[in-house]
């Protein structure tokens, strides 16, 4: 991919999800995005977006680390499909890390001649074989 400008981009973000500076991370995101959260439970919106980064950061604890590596990046005319190997770090308590790698698909629109994610999906394809787990609905506060 050399040094496409999303690449850039989405470490610039990463580095924003990791230091919890949620401004910063609303700055990459269309009005209408999505981001999966888990499998079954998507936010769409800046709004639902932010709400889900902060409570996916109190559910690890204040430890999150995300980062991407060997992404490659298709482009149709104002479209990007990014593929990534996305890495996720975290204690959940101290003695409770979590790891996982996890094959994600990301959708960039360039809009006013910048790129902005319209799909974040860090889970990628295995949503296709992944259920949703039980439990895990509480994550953002649902019943």
């Amino acid at each position: 991919m050399g040094d496409h400008e999303l690449k850039q981009m989405i470490a610039a973000a990463d580095a924003a999800i990791n230091c919890e500076d949620f401004d910063k991370v609303m700055e990459f995101y269309a009005e209408d995005a999505t981001l999966v959260v888990m499998p079954g439970k998507n936010a769409t919106g800046k709004a639902q977006i932010r709400s889900a980064l902060v409570a996916i950061a109190e559910h690890f604890n204040h430890s999150l680390e995300v980062r991407q590596d060997d992404l490659l990046v298709i482009e149709a005319g104002d479209t990007a499909l990014v593929l990534a190997k996305a890495s996720i770090r975290a204690n959940r308590k101290a003695d409770s890390p979590f790891v996982q790698d996890r094959r994600a698909t990301y959708v960039f629109r360039r809009l006013e001649g910048r790129w902005l994610c319209v799909v974040d999906n860090s889970y990628g394809t295995e949503l296709l074989v992944q259920p949703p787990r039980s439990g895990d609905h509480k994550l953002l506060g649902s019943t």
